[in-house]
């Protein structure tokens, strides 16, 4: 077996690697004699039927697994020997393609491009601040408020009055396309929030400055993606008869109110609420920090980049920048999308600071333990109430899950690696001064 170089530039590799026929026919005895004593065939006993008739049979099936095994430790071999790591699946191909016959030598073209030698990062001149946000009363008592407006009720306005953005409306209303009522369009005394947006666009408008026995025609056009395919696009109108209308009355924060909420009083919810607050202060302030990192590395360490690497993560950029702009659209039923200087250059720098973390974390011995990757697991089944067995199932049988959950697990424990031997400082800040610096972060 013989692997000869025939391309070394920058980070392009190709190899032709030579399975001699000799080696090869070497490789099939091998694999018959291992069988021999299993196989059974007419006329003779459980192994001992010939090698001859054995070769016969089944040389031609195991000459293909020979060639893939000797093809397979030949690749090991010279990856094992020259340190190389592919940065995607090389290129396998036969040399002269179908035209191989058996007793000729098989020559393979193997083609990659390696990882490249990554410098080792010294994380002693990265300086970082570690924002720290107290929540104040003002936060608090604005926590308070929108819950207790989640708590509302609604009060019979005097009759006569016209219901107003965020009053509640009881309907009555039959709904028609073409003069002709369809199902699941009708219903009766029927509590609606004007300015809640749960009916039809432009439905709950119409609605609003009428008092309870007005009659009213609402007219409106469903969403050219609605979910029944028969009403999408279609003008519709809705008979409606106003029954009541009713102005919303915000619960009083006490107790009782804190009570509702799962609560002893109203001092324990205030103390439940002061640590959701910092704990979402403290996840924000986490991401401006991690950010802050990633463009001190951005410019700290440079290395030559696998340009397939670069190209395949520049289309998925383009790819999610398009699904955002046109998210009616779904899966990959449209045409090619174009990548872009802009698409490029942020390519650039992921696959830069990706392969940078990668690196260090390998070198560091980091992994991610089977209970982190449990509750990675169930963070995610609860997004699928009463299925939480069947995604479990799921994910066990897809690596690209899996991958795509112990991804972001492993590169924060890097990131709290690389901070642990950095420069870093306490800074207190208020809330708005965080938002500030995360707004920051949705422009770059």
């Amino acid at each position: 077996m013989q692997v000869t170089e025939t391309l070394n530039e920058g980070l392009k590799r190709a190899y032709t690697i030579t399975v001699t026929a000799a080696e090869l026919d070497a490789k099939v005895q091998e694999k018959l004699v291992e069988a021999q004593p299993d196989i059974e065939m007419k006329g003779f006993r459980k192994g001992k039927v010939p090698m001859a008739m054995l070769r016969k049979q089944y040389g031609p099936r195991l000459m293909g697994d020979a060639m893939q095994e000797s093809i397979d430790a030949a690749m090991k071999s010279h990856f094992d020997a020259t340190g190389d790591r592919p940065a995607l699946q090389p290129e396998v191909k036969m040399a002269g393609g179908d035209s191989w016959k058996e007793g000729q030598d098989v020559v393979v073209e193997l083609v990659y491009e390696a990882l490249p030698a990554i410098p080792d990062l010294d994380a002693s001149g990265i300086v970082l601040d570690r924002l720290i946000v107290k929540a104040d009363e003002a936060a608090v008592t604005e926590a308070l408020t929108n819950l207790a407006g989640q708590a509302k009720s609604f009060k019979d306005r005097k009759a006569g009055v016209k219901a107003k953005d965020g009053d509640q409306v009881t309907i009555d209303f039959k709904g028609s396309v073409d003069g002709v009522e369809f199902e699941g369009g009708s219903g009766e005394d029927y509590p609606l929030v004007l300015g809640s947006n749960s009916f039809i666009p432009g439905f709950e408008a119409q609605l609003v400055g009428h008092a309870a026995g007005d009659e009213v025609s609402v007219n409106v056009t469903f969403p050219e993606g609605y979910g029944a395919a028969h009403l999408a696009g279609k003008a519709a109108v809705f008979a409606c008869t106003v029954k009541a209308v009713k102005k919303p009355i915000a619960a009083e924060i006490d107790d009782e109110m804190a009570k509702k909420y799962g609560a002893e009083d109203l001092a324990a919810l205030k103390g439940q609420i002061t640590e959701r607050l910092e704990a979402e202060y403290k996840g924000a302030a986490r991401a401006v920090m991690k950010r802050a990192l990633l463009d001190q590395l951005d410019g700290m360490v440079q290395f030559d980049l696998p340009a397939a690497l670069v190209e395949a993560e520049a289309g998925q950029i383009a790819h999610q920048l398009w699904h955002e702009e046109n998210p009616q659209e779904h899966g990959h039923n449209h045409d090619h999308i174009e990548t872009t200087e802009e698409h490029r250059k942020l390519a650039v720098r992921r696959v830069r600071l990706g392969l940078l973390l990668a690196e260090i974390g390998r070198k560091a011995e980091i992994t991610v333990t089977d209970a982190e990757m449990t509750q990675a697991v169930l963070a995610q089944a609860r997004q699928y109430p009463g299925q939480e067995r069947q995604y479990f199932e799921f994910v066990q049988k897809n690596q690209q899950i899996q991958q795509q959950l112990r991804a972001p697990i492993f590169e924060d424990k890097v990131v709290d690696f690389i901070v642990a031997g950095a420069q870093v400082t306490e800074k207190q800040i208020t809330k708005d001064e965080l938002q500030t610096f995360i707004e920051a972060l949705d422009e770059i």
